[in-house]
């Protein structure tokens, strides 16, 4: 993830950019839902040799259509080659790329650990003031508790935790995001929406996206 980024050569990243110039991108990709998508998309990506980092499927605000949010670490020629190659495909509406700075993210994290190891924490009502936790479920045997954030926060309250107490469980979503400025050309995603649902066989001998 960003806060604690290696490049395939194992040299450790800052939160944006790593030691040889390459950094985390996020690839937003919409489609409709069709079955094996997620494959193909990936397949393009271990082609090159990309690790994705994290990965989010949600509905986009226009109906019937599927965002997906990819994490990848790479230099922006690789980047928007791969992108290109996305949009080749047949399936898909369009895709884009973007650095953090484009865009407003987050992730959520849940832990659950011991309700007498809660109890015993020194200054909890710290803890819980620090790292914004929401207490999800508290039970005579556990707490789980919720933390939202970028990756080095989420990240940050798992190692504090794992310094005094055991984790129990710990899982971590991939990043949702959304850009800050007008770049994914909605009136234009709809204009190909209706070409493909017009175009039938034609979109298929033209697929090079918008």
């Amino acid at each position: 993830m960003a806060d604690n980024l290696k490049n395939k050569e194992g040299q450790k990243c800052n939160s944006t950019e790593c030691n040889d110039g390459k950094k985390l991108y996020t690839v937003t990709v919409f489609s409709e839902n069709q079955v094996g998508l997620l494959n193909q998309i990936s397949i393009i990506f271990t082609r090159r040799r990309l690790n994705i980092e994290s990965l989010s499927v949600s509905q986009s605000a226009l109906p019937g259509i599927h965002k997906f949010t990819i994490t990848t670490i790479t230099d922006e020629d690789t980047i928007e080659k791969v992108v290109k190659q996305i949009d080749k495909r047949i399936d898909i509406i369009k895709s884009f790329y973007n650095d953090d700075s484009d865009l407003v993210y987050q992730e959520i994290a849940m832990y659950k650990i011991a309700t007498e190891d809660f109890i015993k924490l020194n200054g909890t009502e710290d803890l819980i003031r620090k790292y914004n936790i929401r207490i999800l479920e508290l039970t005579e045997t556990c707490v789980i508790f919720e933390k939202t954030g970028h990756s080095d926060e989420t990240q940050g309250l798992f190692n504090e935790l794992s310094q005094k107490v055991q984790v129990l469980q710990f899982i971590r979503s991939g990043r949702v995001a959304i850009t800050k400025s007008k770049i994914e050309r909605l009136s234009d995603m709809l204009a190909k929406l209706n070409e493909l649902s017009h175009n039938g066989i034609d979109q298929k001998e033209d697929k090079t996206g918008l």
